[in-house]
């Protein structure tokens, strides 16, 4: 006998014992099994829905029998490839309600298209910092939800068409109440322009008053679509947290909710898997880009609510191979897995209004592959500060985070496509004049944190701990140390010089004519040839060198 079985027949057990010696009772209502799904972070990558939603067609298959699939995302749903891009997120929205989504959670990156139009930033009074956004939430057929996004100068939560605080569902005769809330990071990792007027309030502030609101109303079960994540490195065991960052925002907000508030987090926003249960929570988050789904299974009690659950690992959608390659899915649910062609059908205009853009080659050839790495030096980086000074001439140094750079730049020749990929966010060039003094200061407070590494070009930069302090040298190309007075032109993105990362916001100049990512393709471009990544970055003579790990700590 199954254990849901078991656990029915308990149940109806106990009442008939209960009611011996009078009438008989009426048959208590079978339990029910709420297959809960998160996805999170698909920045736009339309090729992996097809093929996930057929193991959804499974899945709501085994589910017909004895419950119902609840679908969920985690946020970052639109911004990352041409073909989401284009079209400012709508192709996702049509396809993320072609695979039949209850609801999603807004993602920092949701607001990186700013208003409707080419600008990523308002240009006039008239502009709505977050028109594309709202566009997409009011297209949609599924509610976008928002309970921790204030404004700033009243405190009130946004009142944004389709965009509530949460949502009371039914489904299989269970009400189910899911809340949305979004990283309290958002306002410093996106384009600042369009979130200046916002604030965020706490997660688990905010989850527990939605949560106690849902449960007067009725729910009998409580879920979480949370722009904000964890790590972990294990799955066998979903009660074993030894794999796991105990420090990650997703885990502290499961830890400061009352107990029993939620039955399921879909966390999302740190790009890394976890399928645990923090302080008798079960939260999922499944990679980025589309690669994988979370899954939690709760047997619900019409009577006593959730009685039982599975926490499942996070699921890639690929066997074998990868997804746009030679992806082979498995079986799931014991049925045979193959894509939708209803999402395929939604999701092949975009792609085809992208092919040619994605395909053009910019004359480049790649002898190795350009690996993305946010959080230290790479080859990457430095050809990335290297095309950007290339683009605008006037600039002594360039600068870019590593959290920009997206994904890796493959061996061979390079394509728009590859480049888009690699970064996807339509920043514009800034140009800033800062001090000797302050570009030291930047780059010693950038390697005093542990987030986004601050890439360097026409300059290099020596740290090391002097009487317990940081103390960093700065030095031109040719070798002449920089000094504290001296004055510095340095191009960057519009994103990292209004404050994106930790970078002190300065008097600035935007060039709005020109997105970076097409002027690094120009430069390439302009450069041709074949191009190593040896050329731009080895371990042993780094462009900003230093003892130890990032967060640099002096003692």
């Amino acid at each position: 006998m199954s254990r849901r079985a078991s656990l029915a027949f308990g149940l109806l057990l106990a009442l008939s014992l209960a009611g011996c010696g009078g009438a008989a009772p009426a048959p208590a209502p079978a339990p029910v099994v709420l297959s809960v799904v998160g996805t999170n972070d698909l920045h736009g990558h339309l090729e992996a829905l097809p093929l996930f939603g057929g193991y959804l067609r499974a899945l709501r298959e085994a589910r017909a029998e004895d419950g119902a699939v609840v679908l969920l995302d985690g946020g970052d749903m639109f911004q990352g490839t041409l073909e989401s891009n284009l079209a400012e997120g709508a192709p996702v929205v049509a396809a993320y309600a072609a695979l039949g989504y209850d609801a999603v959670t807004i993602g920092n990156h949701e607001f990186d298209f700013g208003p409707l139009g080419p600008s990523p930033i308002p240009e006039s009074p008239e502009d709505d910092p977050r028109g594309a956004l709202r566009a997409r939430a009011r297209e949609a057929a599924f509610p976008f939800l928002t309970a921790n996004l204030l404004v700033d100068e009243t405190g009130a939560r946004v009142a944004w068409e389709n965009a509530p605080p949460s949502v009371l569902l039914e489904r299989a005769g269970v009400k189910i109440g899911v809340i949305g809330v979004t990283t309290e990071d958002t306002l410093t990792t996106t384009i600042a322009a369009n979130v200046a007027d916002l604030r965020m309030a706490p997660l688990a502030e905010s989850v527990a008053r939605e949560a106690d609101a849902l449960r007067a109303r009725g729910a009998q079960v409580i879920l979480v679509a949370a722009h904000a994540g964890g790590r972990c490195e294990r799955f066998d065991d979903p009660n074993d947290l030894s794999s796991c960052d105990p420090e990650e925002e997703i885990f502290a907000v499961a830890r400061a909710l009352p107990a029993g508030a939620v039955d399921v987090i879909v966390g999302g926003h740190t790009h890394r898997g976890v399928a645990h249960v923090v302080n008798g929570t079960p939260i999922i988050e499944s990679y980025a880009y589309g690669r994988a789904f979370g899954r939690v299974d709760l047997v619900v009690d019409p009577a006593r609510g959730v009685v039982d659950r599975r926490v499942h690992p996070p699921r890639d959608l690929c066997a074998t191979g990868q997804l746009g390659d030679d992806c082979a899915p498995s079986e799931y649910e014991g049925r045979a897995v193959s894509p939708d062609p209803a999402v395929a059908a939604v999701t092949e205009p975009a792609i085809e209004a992208a092919r040619e853009a994605r395909e053009r080659p910019l004359g480049v050839t790649l002898t190795g592959a350009f690996a993305q790495a946010r959080e230290r030096e790479n080859a990457l980086g430095n050809l990335f500060t290297d095309l950007m000074r290339a683009a605008h001439p006037e600039a002594e140094v360039a600068l870019t985070n590593g959290g920009g750079l997206r994904a890796d730049l493959p061996a061979g020749p390079l394509t728009y496509g590859a480049l888009y990929l690699s970064f996807p966010f339509d920043n514009r060039f800034a140009v800033v004049r800062l001090t000797g003094a302050q570009l030291t200061a930047i780059v010693a407070a950038n390697l005093q944190d542990d987030g986004s590494f601050f890439s360097l070009s026409g300059v290099r930069a020596s740290a090391r701990c002097e009487d317990g302090a940081l103390a960093v040298t700065l030095t031109r190309e040719g070798g002449e140390v920089i000094a504290p007075d001296e004055t510095i032109t340095l191009v960057t993105t519009d994103y990292v010089a209004t404050g994106g990362d930790g970078f002190p916001a300065s008097e600035i100049t935007v060039h709005d004519a020109q997105t970076v990512r097409d002027g690094v393709a120009e430069a390439l471009t302009e450069r041709g040839g074949a191009l190593a990544p040896d050329a731009f970055f080895t371990r042993s003579s780094p462009r900003v060198s230093y003892r130890g790990e990032r967060p640099l700590q002096c003692r």
